[in-house]
């Protein structure tokens, strides 16, 4: 397994919740909005709890192709319970597409950085954290930062380079 898969799987191990809530949520989309507010970036971001939404937000730049990569994002997590970065390294290591080896659209799902499990320790996945509109490491970077900065974990993460 490479570095980069290691260090992803970290990611998904360290950032893990106790309890996850509406407020938790707010918060937590909150200080995504603010941080892509302050530097300007176009991003589309949603966060669903158990199928439902309790976040989303659209900034001023991002477009409506974002909300469908967020969609397939986040279909490719709810069925691999993994990161959408994390499944399109894997598969960019094995040298395969998703059809060769899931036999899965990539017009329904996406493996790319951005999708991200929302995980209840002790638990598994409960949601989706889901972020659209920079390259797919930026994704997949600012959501593990908005996670770590939540859960009080920013020194045991680092983004991907």
């Amino acid at each position: 397994m490479s570095n980069i898969l290691k260090e992803l799987l970290h990611h998904e191990d360290v950032l893990q919740f106790n309890r996850f809530d509406s407020e938790i949520a707010w918060r937590l989309g909150s200080w995504i909005v603010n941080k892509a507010r302050q530097e300007e970036l176009p991003i589309a971001l949603d966060i669903t709890v158990n199928e439902r939404c309790l976040f989303h937000y659209s900034s001023n730049g991002a477009s409506l192709d974002n909300v469908g990569w967020m969609d397939r994002k986040k279909k490719t997590v709810h069925r691999f319970k993994h990161s959408s970065y994390y499944m399109g390294q894997l598969l960019k290591e094995k040298g395969r597409s998703a059809m060769e080896e899931f036999y899965l659209d990539e017009t329904v799902y996406c493996f790319h950085g951005g999708g991200f499990p929302i995980i209840l320790r002790g638990s598994g996945p409960i949601g989706i954290i889901t972020i659209s509109g920079l390259t797919e490491k930026e994704d997949h970077n600012l959501a593990v930062e908005g996670l770590a900065w939540i859960l009080r974990k920013k020194d045991q993460v680092t983004p991907i380079p």
